[in-house]
């Protein structure tokens, strides 16, 4: 297995003699070949490889050597990899690699894509995490700062193309005042030196289990965002969710937590979580979404039915992004303004269409059991919900109760059907289950069960709880096909 990754005899397009690269980069994905790009726009010498040898890569790897950059496909050469003064590995790498195994045997060191990418940005940093909400907050973020008046570019692990990795963003706007970016667990786990002016939790839940050896160890990436904390850091955290705010443990800066409600009795399911008894930072009051940053001058936003969004936890997300649009300096006129034109983003909580007095929503992105449990609890209308995809392992017990409360039916497809079924069948909390149809057939098949169980003022709820790998190549695609049916349950063509 680690025969590809190990020095040894020349590469077959690589001059043994050329001097070892000061850049190194392993994988040529987007956020590699960014990387590869920016380096070289900057007079690095540049080293990139990839054990992948298929025809896109090769196009990829032939337009990087135009650049200049010396690129091998099907093998990693340490010897090279070993002499660079930068190590760049791609974040879709698995952590227990053999090129990684490799690597820490000779005791070299490596950074993620973003961090190197930091090397070259003069300005400062806002940098978003959580299992779930993560993508909507930092693209909120951005549109806040730039109504408001703030120079700002997104960039980092925004999914679907709507932003680029952070090396290409810092490409295209080399000198941007604020750097807002969304950042993955394996993102963080690259980090070193990483120390952003703002820092956002936006949830914490299991997740990436098929990655992570457990919980824990995926948390410990979350963490990292606070590895290099100091007084002067913003933390905007998400008070709701007791795991967030335990994430940051003792790190140094000031804390700015956002809250759905000033009371801690607002009818939510986190009434049993108290900070403290100081107003949030961020909250609704009497419907407005209002800001608090400083003790007793409230600001008041937008009422909550302005925004374009759907969904408590959206409300949630966008009362962290006024934060810290807030903190990085811009006016309360332009964060009102960004807040009422934003438009939700494609496949989180996106409605797609409304047909026979039934509204579909598209949350293909929702991967995990937390963030279909949100969108479950966040809705005012009776839910008809599709559930499934390949399963990664997660517990769905804790469905049982929304599923309960605001579905009318569940129906159920993919891989993980059978376990689903198994799990979320039983009662709980003396209230009788949700009913649960099980479509042994394919997705579009599930699509037109779910549609026959709805009635008028129904919402049918995309929002699967797993990945889509079993019948997709990603959540976008999944997205799309039910994009695709509500479009031509409508009547289009």
């Amino acid at each position: 297995m680690s025969a590809p990754v190990r020095g040894g005899g020349a590469s077959p397009d690589l001059d043994p003699r050329t001097p070892a690269p000061a850049v190194s980069i392993i994988g040529l994905g987007a956020s590699g070949r960014a990387a590869a790009r920016l380096a070289l726009a900057h007079g690095e010498s540049v080293y990139v490889s990839d054990l992948r040898t298929d025809a896109h890569l090769e196009t990829a790897a032939q337009e990087l050597r135009e650049l200049g950059a010396r690129v091998e496909l099907g093998r990693h050469d340490l010897e090279r990899i070993a002499a660079s003064t930068h190590v760049v590995v791609s974040p879709g790498i698995p952590p227990h690699a053999p090129v990684f195994v490799e690597l820490a045997s000779r005791g070299i060191d490596w950074i993620g894509e973003p961090e190197f990418a930091l090397r070259f940005h003069t300005g400062a940093l806002i940098a978003i995490t959580g299992t779930n909400g993560k993508t909507t907050t930092a693209a909120l973020v951005a549109h806040l700062l730039k109504a408001g008046g703030v120079d700002a570019v997104l960039g980092g692990n925004v999914g679907g193309g709507l932003a680029p990795a952070a090396s290409q963003a810092l490409l295209d706007t080399p000198t941007p005042d604020w750097l807002v970016l969304e950042m993955s667990s394996y993102q963080l786990a690259g980090t070193r030196d990483f120390a952003p002016e703002i820092g956002v939790v936006t949830s914490l839940a299991p997740d990436h289990l098929d990655h992570y050896d457990s919980v824990e160890a995926y948390y410990a990436d979350k963490a990292r965002l606070f590895g290099n904390a100091r007084p002067e850091s913003q933390w905007v955290l998400n008070a709701e969710n007791p795991a967030v705010p335990a994430l940051a443990g003792d790190a140094p800066g000031t804390r700015h937590l956002v809250r759905y409600a000033n009371s801690h009795n607002d009818g939510g399911d986190y009434d049993e979580f108290i900070i403290n008894d100081a107003p949030p930072a961020g909250r609704v009051e009497d419907g407005v979404l209002t800001l608090e940053l400083e003790a007793g001058y409230p600001e008041p936003l937008l009422a909550v039915d302005e925004l374009g969004i759907l969904g408590r936890h959206n409300v949630l997300n966008a009362l962290m992004a006024a934060v810290t649009a807030r903190l990085a300096g811009a006016s309360l006129a332009g964060i009102r303004e960004g807040l009422a034109s934003f438009r939700p983003l494609p496949h989180r909580m996106q409605p797609v269409g409304e047909v026979d007095g039934v509204l579909w929503v598209n949350d293909s992105k929702a991967t995990n059991v937390e963030a279909t449990g949100a969108a479950l609890e966040s809705l005012d209308r009776p839910i008809v919900a599709l559930l499934g995809g390949k399963d990664k392992g997660e517990d769905f017990t804790p469905l049982r109760r929304a599923l309960a409360r605001a579905t009318r039916a569940a129906v159920l497809y993919g891989e993980a059907r059978l376990r689903l079924e198994a799990e979320l069948a039983a009662p709980t909390g003396g209230e009788p289950p949700c009913p649960i149809v099980r479509e042994d057939r394919g997705f579009d098949e599930a699509v037109e069960t779910a549609r026959g169980a709805c009635v008028a003022g129904d919402l049918l709820l995309l929002s699967p709880a797993c990945s889509s790998f079993d019948l997709f190549e990603n959540y976008e695609a999944r997205g799309r096909r039910f994009v695709e049916l509500a479009r031509r349950a409508g009547g289009a063509p």
